[in-house]
């Protein structure tokens, strides 16, 4: 059975995909982790509406498709090594992250981000049905350009590392109202000082219900409560309404989770629209500094990052 960089055995390892780039080790401070989240939109740029009404005339941008996702990665690589907009992340989640998709230019995203940070990586593909044409789904979503039908590349989400990853887990979440895109999550561990840090990256359904969403939450969590020591749980939640916000929020609060970002942050923008989508909770840990990366072009959502100092 295939290993994970420390050595342990992981879940499901037909469907992950770890990369070969070698863990940095802790950083110094060893008491404090920086993590960020990103819905990378697989790097083809922010205009999400504005592209998709292009799209119905008969034009689709950027004609240099695999050029331009290529510049927007270094712009991503840019903004997460430069310290300016955040501090270096020593954990970035992923979400939308294509591989070898035509809308990608046939990039492999989590990989090519990877190298310029000098990261390791582990992508989990969402494993998209072939020839199964979308379903009907919420209006702002028919923008989205798909992956074609018979298109051999597929999206999904990633963890990026600077630390060894253990304990490497592929979290399938139940979904029903959008039968064509599977929903998933991904949880590791990170030994930092003594302590073992439980991490999740999410990409919660943006056609689910409340209730669906609150169900797809609920496996992410016993993944969690599986495991002893600081947990944190972040990604692209999807809360595009203000009572999904509020309900969710509320919802991760009576589970012991807490996040200092105000109900209402705007993590995503579409023409004039700006909507609260991603989160980052803790559990057993607290964050000390926190952020939202602005302005980056590279996808319609922008990063969020965190210092989370780990309790004893």
């Amino acid at each position: 059975m295939p290993m994970s960089q420390s050595g342990q055995t992981i879940d499901a390892p037909e469907r992950l995909e770890f990369g070969d780039i070698p863990p940095a080790g802790p950083a110094s401070d060893t008491e404090k982790l920086v993590v960020a989240t990103y819905n990378i939109r697989y790097a083809v740029g922010r205009g999400l509406i504005s592209s998709g009404i292009l799209r119905k005339v008969g034009i689709n941008p950027p004609r240099q498709r695999r050029v331009a996702v290529s510049k927007n990665i270094e712009t991503a690589a840019r903004a997460f090594s430069a310290g300016t907009k955040l501090p270096r992340p020593d954990i970035l989640a992923l979400q939308e992250a294509d591989n070898a998709t035509g809308r990608a230019g046939g990039v492999h995203v989590a990989r090519e981000l990877a190298a310029a940070l000098g990261m390791s990586w582990v992508h989990a593909p969402a494993e998209i049905p072939r020839g199964v044409p979308p379903q009907a789904r919420e209006w702002w979503l028919n923008f989205e350009e798909q992956i074609a039908l018979h298109d051999e590349g597929d999206t999904g989400i990633a963890l990026l590392s600077h630390l060894p990853l253990e304990d490497v887990t592929r979290i399938d979440l139940p979904w029903k109202e959008c039968a064509w895109r599977p929903r998933l999550a991904m949880a590791a561990t990170v030994v930092l000082g003594g302590h073992h840090v439980r991490i999740c990256n999410a990409h919660i359904d943006p056609h689910a219900s409340l209730d669906g969403q609150h169900d797809q939450l609920e496996v992410v969590l016993a993944d969690a409560n599986q495991h002893h020591g600081p947990k944190i749980i972040m990604g692209d939640f999807n809360t595009l309404s203000r009572q999904k916000c509020v309900e969710i929020r509320a919802f991760m609060e009576s589970q012991g989770y807490q996040t200092p970002f105000p109900t209402g942050t705007p993590t995503w923008r579409g023409a004039a629209i700006k909507l609260h989508a991603d989160w980052i909770f803790v559990r057993d840990a607290t964050i000390t500094k926190w952020g939202v990366v602005r302005p980056l072009n590279v996808s319609d959502h922008w990063p969020i990052w965190a210092e989370v100092t780990l309790s004893k």
